[in-house]
């Protein structure tokens, strides 16, 4: 019921925006969004048993499966302006527990200074919770370790032409709607062109986490993605590398591959576990529908997935292929 109040709230929203911006020109109005859907089937496990899968990738179930649904609305005027995100679906409701992925408002104070207070997805990472922000379908690791989400307030400057800055305050990580005991995350965000160095610390969640975040062109249609990131809080955490090289072979069709080494850390636990994962995707884009067909192989180094025979395994081969929209 209340995803159908938010549902129908956000189309009334959009109508009254739409036609005061047609009547006021000051005013801008954006509206966008994305679905998708999948099929996954499992070649070293069964697939009449739900969650055999990498518990990160968030592509969970076997069969014809629904992603996400998105919708985005922001509206600007002058030097300020509000962003609503919402999410419907299993995909957004794993990332995000609630329909309201992001939920901002913004300040442009200067040219060079903007403001942001509300809840908005993190600024660490590689990924991003919607299919249509990165190449792979299924998700990392590293990715799902990390926090999706952040509340609290953040300043974004633009130092010169090649740096950036970002400072914050949030709540604990991923505790987006309320805060439960007083205590706060606090965050920064050097970049260099399109390489960003991230800090996160949470003394009451997720501890510290280092990440750094980038990439380059080696040819004119041959690019590396790089992620690498530590997180401790004590008693657990982890680390890992992922390195994403995507070739681009037509204007509609594009290869791409996630290698990756995870490595969790604790404690309470003798032996730590590592995966190495390899995903690779391809891409083709029909006007605004992206058909991504996935291979991705599963590595660990303890028995944590399960083969035909529902016997403990050390790895799991998958396909997916996947459908999104963009508007």
């Amino acid at each position: 019921m209340k995803s159908i109040s938010l549902t129908i709230m956000l189309l009334v929203w959009t109508f009254i925006f739409a036609q005061n911006t047609a009547e006021n020109p000051e005013k801008k109005f954006a509206f966008e969004g994305s679905v998708d859907v999948y099929h996954r089937s499992n070649f070293t496990a069964p697939n009449d048993t739900d969650q055999i899968a990498p518990a990160t990738s968030f592509v969970d179930t076997a069969g014809f499966s629904l992603g996400m649904g998105n919708i985005i609305a922001c509206f600007e005027k002058g030097k300020v302006g509000a962003v609503a995100d919402l999410v419907f679906g299993p995909r957004g409701e794993a990332a995000s527990t609630t329909v309201l992925n992001q939920l901002f408002a913004f300040y442009n104070i200067s040219e060079s200074t903007k403001l942001t207070f509300g809840k908005f997805n993190t600024f660490l990472g590689y990924e991003v919770i919607s299919p249509v922000g990165n190449f792979n379908y299924s998700t990392s690791y590293l990715f799902s370790s990390g926090p999706f989400s952040h509340t609290g307030i953040k300043v974004d400057f633009t130092l010169s032409e090649d740096f950036s800055l970002m400072l914050g305050v949030f709540n604990q990580t991923d505790v987006t709607e309320f805060n439960p005991d007083g205590s706060y995350a606090v965050g920064a965000q050097l970049g260099y062109g399109d390489q960003y160095f991230n800090l996160l610390y949470d003394d009451a969640g997720l501890g510290f986490e280092v990440d750094y975040t980038g990439g380059f062109d080696a040819t004119e249609d041959f690019f590396i993605g790089i992620n690498a990131a530590y997180a401790n809080n004590e008693s657990e955490g982890f680390y890992g590398v992922d390195l994403y090289p995507q070739y681009t072979l037509s204007e509609a069709f594009s290869l791409g591959l996630r290698g990756e080494y995870f490595q969790t850390q604790s404690d309470f636990v003798v032996d730590d576990t590592s995966v190495f994962a390899v995903t690779l995707t391809g891409s083709y884009k029909v006007d605004n529908l992206i058909i991504k067909p996935e291979l991705r192989l599963d590595s660990g180094s303890e028995d944590i997935f399960i083969d035909t025979d529902l016997i403990a395994a050390k790895s799991l081969g998958s396909f997916v292929v996947a459908a999104i929209y963009k508007f």
